[in-house]
């Protein structure tokens, strides 16, 4: 018998000072069976590093929300589509190979990949120059201890709040909080 996704839900209300974007987002993720909640909360936070490009980019008319991940390797983590169903961003977690990246470049206006395993150094030496042709993606590296801490965030119900300041995402609840700065190395 197979195992099913773990349903979680989220409210997270975004303030992204550098983007002069605010809004407040009701989302559901499915952690899929084999993805631990260190993984799922690095997809919500990505989603919300990219939220204000809801407005900038689709002027509002749009829809941010998760894909279906390790369920479907042909899916994105996360993605933004404007109202005529392109997609204009598309968000990987973890170490995607070079193949699904260049696919995943030539089906988005903008990829977006966040890694952040603990091999993730050893992942991007492997890996970078089979990436350099690839002008619409940026990669990001989300320190581990970051990471790591999202996992405490993790419950079935959320209620989150997410600042971005000068590159820095603040996510926390009431309870606690975990800056996030990640690393550009693409």
């Amino acid at each position: 018998m197979a195992l099913k996704s773990t349903v979680f839900k989220a409210q997270i209300a975004v303030a992204d000072i550098d983007h002069g974007y605010y809004a407040d987002h009701a989302l559901t993720l499915a952690r899929h069976p084999s993805e631990t909640d260190e993984r799922m909360m690095v997809r919500l936070a990505a989603l919300a590093f990219h939220a204000h490009e809801l407005q900038t980019v689709c002027g509002g008319d749009g829809t941010l929300a998760f894909g279906k991940g390790l369920s479907d390797p042909d899916e994105p983590d996360a993605w933004l589509r404007d109202f005529t169903g392109q997609t204009r961003l598309w968000i990987e977690v973890g170490q995607p190979d070079d193949t699904a990246l260049a696919k995943a470049c030539r089906q988005s206006e903008q990829v977006a990949v966040y890694a952040f395993h603990h091999a993730a150094e050893v992942w991007w030496k492997g890996i970078e120059t089979k990436l350099t042709r690839l002008s619409n993606l940026a990669v990001w590296r989300i320190p581990s201890q970051a990471s790591q801490a999202l996992e405490a965030l993790a419950q079935r119900s959320m209620q989150l709040q997410a600042t971005i300041q000068e590159g820095v995402l603040m996510l926390g609840d009431a309870n606690r909080h975990v800056d996030i700065e990640p690393l550009r190395w693409k």
